[in-house]
């Protein structure tokens, strides 16, 4: 066996600690364990990390499971572990079917981890609104944006658990609602929002345009309500440095 072949090997070990990988290797079963219970910590460890707040509100076994469920469905992938967090929330749906309070936390936690290394943008400047043709208007929204739907009071329960208070019980919304994460300079920042703003974004996301902005919300509210709805949203996402470029078409 070759270095290629070895290394395959033992990454097929690591991965799957397989018994006929691990005959391959030799017989130092337990050296190659030692590998095995270091590769698996680190993991764990990332996972740790990245979503303390759920480890708390599910609690250390019941988080501990899950992540070994993932880590055995889902090996690395991508050169650094800062990426491997990445599908944890969608292990957390099959592990805790009944419970979207944790789903909808895990994608927070994601979301907000996300966007902090997301590529940076500069707000658009205020001063250049007076010049922009509003009906060819198409605006970029900045590239750390992240929204979801929301069915849970998880916005809450994260706030109480970042903040190292009680967290309330988990409820169902009702009515259901939205999340946006964004970073604004240096800081990832959360935002709960209704449903027609969230739609209103994701909208604005496919598009860009601000005019067929106005029309999905004209359609939504009626012709007065709906435009003046747009430019409720535009100073908020203006506000909020959502909004960091324009163009026209």
């Amino acid at each position: 066996m070759n270095l290629a072949q070895w290394q395959h090997t033992f990454r097929h070990w690591l991965v799957s600690a397989a018994d006929e990988s691990a005959q391959r290797l030799g017989n130092n079963h337990a050296g190659l364990a030692v590998y095995q219970n270091n590769y698996r910590a680190q993991l764990v460890g990332c996972l740790e990390q990245a979503f303390p707040n759920v480890r708390r509100w599910v609690g250390e076994e019941a988080f501990l499971a899950a992540c070994i469920t993932h880590i055995d469905q889902q090996p690395p992938h991508a050169w650094t572990l800062d990426a491997y967090p990445e599908g944890f929330h969608a292990t957390l749906n099959v592990v805790f079917p009944r419970n979207p309070d944790v789903l909808e936390l895990a994608w927070i936690e994601g979301a907000l981890n996300e966007a902090f290394v997301a590529a940076d943008a500069q707000a658009l400047p205020l001063e250049t609104l007076a010049s922009v043709d509003w009906d060819t208007a198409v605006l970029q929204l900045t590239p750390s944006l992240r929204c979801r739907a929301l069915t849970t009071n998880a916005e809450a329960i994260w706030s109480a658990l970042w903040q190292e208070a009680s967290a309330p019980d988990a409820v169902m919304l009702p009515h259901a609602g939205g999340l946006l994460v964004w970073r604004r300079q240096f800081t990832s920042r959360l935002r709960q929002v209704d449903a027609l703003e969230l739609q209103a974004l994701l909208h604005l996301q496919a598009d860009g345009s601000f005019a067929g902005l106005c029309e999905f919300l004209v359609t939504c509210l009626g012709e007065e309500a709906g435009v003046t709805q747009a430019g409720e949203y535009l100073a908020t996402w203006l506000g909020s440095e959502l909004i960091v470029g324009v163009s026209h078409v």
